[in-house]
């Protein structure tokens, strides 16, 4: 075996190694539940209403920010109005509609009420979407899985049956 030969399998068995060590040390930690999202906003009601009109949530107020509940899970609407809110570049929540008519209906109706929308529906492989801005200066894209292509399909919760 040459030295370089000799290097690379040390270097294969640290490798593997430090990747048991790693499966170890996660399969020790305690299981975690997505619990809530916290969205700063310099606008807390047109935040709110926005959500409720188009993505159907509960709310309960919170001070001057406001509690949203969907799917089992909240976004806290924080009143941010003491301190700048800067999103990096692509940062966006994204939500599921069902069906491609779904989706055409729910941009329809924003493009009537005058949503700032970002880009027209497309296709894309992963299901037709659209993007646009929720008071606040948060982007939001709406999407459905439906018309996905089948590779990405079957990693999507919601096709599963």
């Amino acid at each position: 075996m040459t030295t370089i030969q000799s290097a690379q399998s040390a270097q294969s068995a640290q490798s593997a190694q430090a990747s048991q060590a790693a499966q170890a040390a996660h399969a020790a930690l305690p299981r975690t539940t997505l619990n809530h999202m916290s969205l700063p906003t310099h606008d807390v009601p047109g935040t709110v209403a926005f959500l409720v009109r188009y993505l159907d949530v509960t709310t309960f107020p919170f001070g001057t920010s406001c509690v949203v509940k969907k799917d089992g899970w909240d976004i806290v609407i924080e009143d941010a109005g003491d301190r700048d809110v800067a999103w990096p570049g692509n940062f966006h929540i994204g939500m599921e509609l069902a069906t491609r008519a779904e989706l055409e209906q729910m941009y329809a109706a924003m493009l009537a009420d005058g949503v700032p929308i970002q880009t027209p529906l497309f296709v894309h492989v992963r299901g037709s979407r659209f993007f646009c801005w929720m008071p606040g200066e948060v982007l939001l894209e709406v999407n459905t899985r439906e018309d996905a292509q089948p590779q990405y399909k079957a990693t999507f919760a919601s096709q599963q049956s």
